[in-house]
């Protein structure tokens, strides 16, 4: 009895051990989803300010965080409406769970965001401006240029420690 006691603990701490490596990664990753789970969390229309604003499907990412919530990035399309809204929208997040962008911290709930365009020659940080679907600014956060990506596209989030959105070249760290 003390023998099979003592192997089966021995079993289980050289288990542990092994995928420990596994666990801890698995943790602090976050995961890009994509197909039929993308298409069915993806809106076509996001509501900011009254307003029923179509979103870019092309320009778009679903990803889970660690924590297994997810949350969905998306640009708008602000052609047509009024120039309050096409100077203060570029994009929309919906989220289930806690997570921060840039170093603000967002919980549940659903986000409009726009953001300063610095020239494209230039060096500096793009500002994020994050925004309650009334229009109140409830973060603001600054996203490095990364002169090293090779294809730029105007929404996208790439994996890694830390996972990244990027807008164009400049990226926005996720945890």
């Amino acid at each position: 009895m003390k023998k099979s006691f003592f192997l089966a603990v021995l079993a289980l701490f050289v288990w542990g051990t092994a995928n420990l490596p596994n666990l801890l990664m698995a943790q602090g990753s976050y995961e890009v989803v994509t197909g039929k789970e993308f298409t069915s969390a993806m809106v076509k229309e996001f509501y900011l300010e009254g307003n029923a604003i179509p979103t870019q499907a092309r320009n778009a990412a679903l990803v889970k965080t660690p924590e297994g919530k997810r949350v969905l990035f998306a640009l708008i399309d602000t052609t047509g409406y009024s120039s309050q809204i096409v100077q203060k929208y570029e994009g929309m997040i919906i989220s289930e769970g806690n997570f921060t962008i840039g170093g603000q911290k967002l919980g549940v709930g659903s986000f409009g965001f726009g953001h300063t365009k610095p020239p494209a020659t230039s060096t500096e940080d793009m500002k994020l401006f994050i925004y309650d679907q009334a229009g109140t600014k409830v973060a603001e956060c600054s996203g490095k240029k990364d002169t090293g990506l090779a294809n730029p596209m105007p929404l996208q989030v790439v994996k890694g420690e830390p996972a990244k959105l990027y807008l164009g070249r400049h990226a926005f760290e996720l945890r």
